[in-house]
């Protein structure tokens, strides 16, 4: 069957949670297998029950499969140190082509149906060793949350594991079938997350734990999703092929309704939850954890044992969170000098474990379009500012190096002072970049009158040098005063649900025909309300209270569509991982990231190249793992999505 059996993950030795009922966190023991009699007992379900959560690290802020959720969109393609995990997913013709063995959404596969077996065994046993429906819902959230994750990356799957359909196995099978979409959907996901809604607390019992609030986002979502499945707009194949008939006689106008009603219930009765106060708050480290998070993969500073990864390098490899590496260009080459008379470099811009730098590996890179196009109000929305490192600051005096330095224009700088800058906008006055690169803060930026900082417009960004990410950006409370522990893996949490997202499902049910309350124009402008306030300008360095709100609701435009909502929610989530899934739901992928643009990968290249992609309807399902294939025995040929 699936290569997973009653091991929790496979390669790697399970982070199993056990929890004592008086506690408000999860307990971690190492267990790298569940045994049958493990679930027969109260401790047994309850340590499965919080191993659901460690599972989700070995997904959420695991490099390789974010990649496979933003390389190859509008958002996002390969950079100038990608390999080839991360140039088959741009579909650009670098690195070959998405196979079965290229394709990283493997990493999905072994952890999501582990998990799923762990919850049958949970589901199973849980009522008679006297745990309560509360408990049992945490288990049936979580294996709707990895079938839902599935059957939107690989179509239909199986529901069987190999003792009978949505039960335990404990003894490992070679054979599969695959279930159809709608079967996944109508048999497992939706039962499962009504179950969930019906069933789960307002508040989590742990800091973190699944939620009333949670459930109802993933079923709005699903019920989105499998609508968006019926109606097919653009003649998408599935697979395993049937008809895109609803078993339980519904058609997708119904569900877009579901999907706008259950994700209305939610915001009108959020629990704890909501909307914090600015977009910068949501994605501020010290705010981690804040009541607009449902659900994130949990990570700690103060314990390598909870943390699931060292403190002090990082693994490369999950559990760690070092998917922040990748769109982290390596800004360390930026130099100064420490002579006004002559070029004598110096490293002004150290590797630091803070928000706004942490560990380069230059994999991923903003595309130009993202940076002009998705982000084009960037006066009013804060939401750029609040996504992107676009400053670079001196820090050589946390390495030991004292005094004052020289930059552009040979003009005096001291720490904390801007060395490079992304501007916002294209210029009124060209860029000299025909400075040479070793005088041009040693990545061939280029200068401007007046200006102590070098610059790099947007028109001006390259697989090399880019825009940081600053929402997934490291942070620490033990630098002390110096650069830190840059090298190991994130310590914060990988936010995966938020409940901002509520507003954009319903909003899309609205614009899907779903009527009630509030329209798409509505439901969009509350968020669009919160992106125009202020309180903090990260390219300044400095506090901006300010309350463009009328202003971002006075240009939103009166008929919202589908590539509107698009838009808005990667100015929301850009670079959070939901892209991938945004655009093969809405069947949008070839029409919005066919072609984009970026520069070169070498320093000093500043012309946009436009780039094809061949995104072909097949592209819309991930292969199959080979991995699986290979520990199938009997006939395999119907098994893998067709194209691979």
């Amino acid at each position: 069957m699936k290569r997973i059996h009653i091991k929790t993950f496979a390669g790697a030795v399970l982070m199993a949670l056990f929890l004592t009922s008086c506690s408000d966190i999860l307990d971690e023991e190492p267990r790298s297998i569940y045994e049958p009699s493990f679930f027969a007992t109260e401790a047994g379900v309850r340590g499965g029950l919080t191993s659901m959560y460690a599972h989700l690290r070995y997904i959420y802020g695991q490099a390789y499969y974010y990649n496979t959720c933003l390389t190859g969109t509008d958002e996002v393609t390969y950079a100038q140190s990608a390999d080839q995990n991360f140039q088959v997913m741009d579909l650009s013709g670098v690195g070959g082509s998405i196979t079965s063995t290229t394709s990283r959404a493997d990493v999905l596969w072994g952890a999501a149906y582990s998990n799923i077996n762990t919850a049958c065994g949970i589901i199973e046993n849980a009522a008679e060793v006297g745990i309560s429906d509360d408990l049992i819902a945490e288990a049936r959230f979580f294996r709707a949350f990895d079938y839902f994750m599935l059957v939107q990356t690989f179509g239909g799957v199986s529901l069987d594991l190999g003792a009978g359909e949505l039960t335990f196995n404990t003894n490992p099978s070679r054979t599969s079938e695959r279930n159809t979409v709608p079967e996944v959907y109508t048999r497992a996901i939706f039962p499962d997350l009504l179950t969930a809604v019906n069933d789960l607390p307002d508040a989590g019992r742990v800091t973190g734990g699944a939620t009333k609030t949670l459930a109802r986002l993933y079923l709005a979502k699903a019920y989105l999703t499998y609508g968006w499945w019926l109606e097919n707009p653009n003649n998408i194949p599935t697979y395993p092929e049937t008809p895109r008939t609803d078993p339980d006689g519904h058609d997708a106008q119904w569900y877009f309704q579901q999907a706008y009603d259950v994700a209305l219930e939610a915001i009108n009765n959020p629990g704890p939850f909501g909307l914090q106060e600015t977009f910068y708050d949501v994605n501020l480290a010290p705010n981690d954890r804040n009541n607009e998070i449902l659900l994130y993969a949990d990570h700690t500073e103060t314990s390598e044992f909870y943390n699931g990864g060292s403190l002090t390098y990082g693994s490369g490899g999950a559990p760690d969170n070092f998917a922040g590496w990748m769109m982290t260009w390596n800004y360390t080459v930026i130099s100064s000098s420490s002579s006004s008379s002559g070029w004598e470099p110096v490293s002004s811009v150290q590797r630091e474990a803070v928000q706004a730098l942490g560990r380069p590996w230059t994999r991923m890179c903003p595309t130009i379009g993202a940076i002009t196009n998705t982000f084009d109000d960037k006066e009013n929305d804060s939401r750029y500012d609040g996504t992107f490192t676009t400053v670079y600051r001196g820090n050589w005096d946390k390495a030991g190096i004292s005094g004052s330095l020289y930059n552009a224009n040979s003009m005096e700088v001291n720490p904390g002072d801007a060395i490079l800058t992304f501007l916002d906008e294209e210029p009124a006055e060209s860029i000299d970049y025909v400075t040479p690169v070793s005088q041009g803060a040693n990545v061939g930026a280029g200068v401007l009158p007046g200006r102590s900082d070098f610059v790099i417009s947007p028109e001006g960004i390259s697989r090399i040098v880019y825009p940081g990410l600053w929402k997934l950006g490291p942070y620490r409370t033990d630098n002390g005063n110096g650069l830190g522990q840059p090298n190991a893996g994130s310590t914060r949490p990988f936010n995966i649900a938020k409940f901002s997202e509520l507003y954009f499902i319903a909003a899309e049910a609205a614009v899907k025909g779903a009527s009630g309350g509030q329209s798409a124009y509505d439901l969009i402008n509350v968020i669009r309300e919160r992106a125009g306030k202020w309180r903090w300008d990260n390219n300044g360095n400095t506090e901006k209270v300010e309350d463009n709100g009328a202003a971002m609701v006075a240009a939103t435009p009166t008929n919202i569509d589908i590539n509107y909502i698009l838009a808005e929610r990667s100015r929301e989530y850009y670079g959070e991982g939901y892209r991938w899934y945004d655009l093969i739901r809405t069947q949008k992928w070839e029409e919005l990231a066919g072609t984009y643009e970026i520069g070169g990968s070498n320093y000093g290249d500043h012309t946009p190249q436009t780039i094809t992609r061949n995104i072909q309807p097949y592209h819309y399902l991930r292969p199959i793992p080979q991995g699986q294939l290979d520990a199938m025995e009997g006939d395999k040929s119907n098994y893998q999505n067709p194209g691979y």
